[in-house]
């Protein structure tokens, strides 16, 4: 760690580094749950697969935090408090009613929606982040970037295909568009740290990210003849500020439930 990093600068860095972290944490969590009940079996492969990355992605985020002496990676993953998590709101509702092990009631159409906007706008992300300030992010970044091509492929087509289907598919789909743009406010947010994270060139601002994913998905909507809905400026909750549903809670402790068991153990 560079002796001449200013306080704001690591603060800064600290900040987005836990955003990005929590984001692939919740998202690799909520694409697990549907190991064994996705559509078919060469979807349960490839998603599962798809949400193996996003944790491996997360783990490389706590690993620079660790780096930076915030503390142990598997405990920042697993042991902090619902308050100090910096993950969108997208990422953390639940799938659907019901529970995994007895009567998982989930939304394909919400999963896949949820995961092509998603990994659509975390592209968005990962491509200004390969000209970071801090290399090490910067570096991430490009092993990331030749991975999220293909995440984003397979839910670019599940998306177009689906909306393209039955009546039936293409009325789940839409009302699944909407839930989902209801909770993505907050995605291209850096919270209260907006300031010192884009004055240290950590990351472009949140509102040219934010044209650019729109520019991304015009088209797309276009092409299935429906009108891309409007993102609410104003998000009801803003992640990045520590501000979260009870899924959340909920979704932590069904995570940490191993690991609290013995914090200290090798896993």
């Amino acid at each position: 760690m560079s002796e001449e990093m200013s306080q704001e600068y690591k603060d800064a860095t600290q900040s987005l580094l836990f955003q990005l972290a929590d984001d692939d944490f919740m998202f690799a969590y909520r694409g697990s749950e549907w190991l064994g009940l996705a559509p078919h079996i060469e979807e349960d492969v490839a998603s599962s697969s798809i949400s193996q990355d996003s944790m491996g992605h997360a783990a490389m985020y706590y690993k620079l935090l660790e780096d930076f002496g915030v503390g142990n990676a598997d405990r920042l993953a697993h042991l902090r408090p619902t308050s100090t998590r910096k993950n969108s709101v997208l990422t953390e509702r639940d799938n659907g009613k019901g529970s995994y092990m007895e009567t998982p009631q989930y939304d394909w159409a919400f999963q896949v929606v949820r995961s092509y906007f998603y990994i659509s706008a975390k592209k968005i992300k990962v491509d200004s982040l390969c000209a970071s300030s801090y290399v090490p992010l910067a570096d991430i970044a490009l092993k990331v970037k030749m991975e999220i091509f293909y995440h984003l492929l397979h839910w670019e087509i599940w998306f177009k295909q689906l909306l393209s289907s039955t009546d039936v598919a293409k009325k789940k789909m839409m009302h699944a568009i909407l839930q989902v743009s209801d909770d993505f406010s907050d995605f291209f947010s850096y919270g209260i740290d907006k300031e010192i994270i884009e004055k240290h060139q950590l990351i472009e601002t949140e509102e040219i990210l934010k044209e650019r994913w729109n520019k991304r998905l015009y088209p797309i909507f276009e092409s299935l003849q429906i009108e891309k809905p409007n993102i609410p400026i104003i998000p009801k909750k803003n992640g990045r500020n520590g501000e979260h549903l009870k899924d959340l809670d909920e979704a932590l402790e069904t995570l940490s439930e191993v690991y609290s068991i013995d914090p200290a153990a090798s896993w």
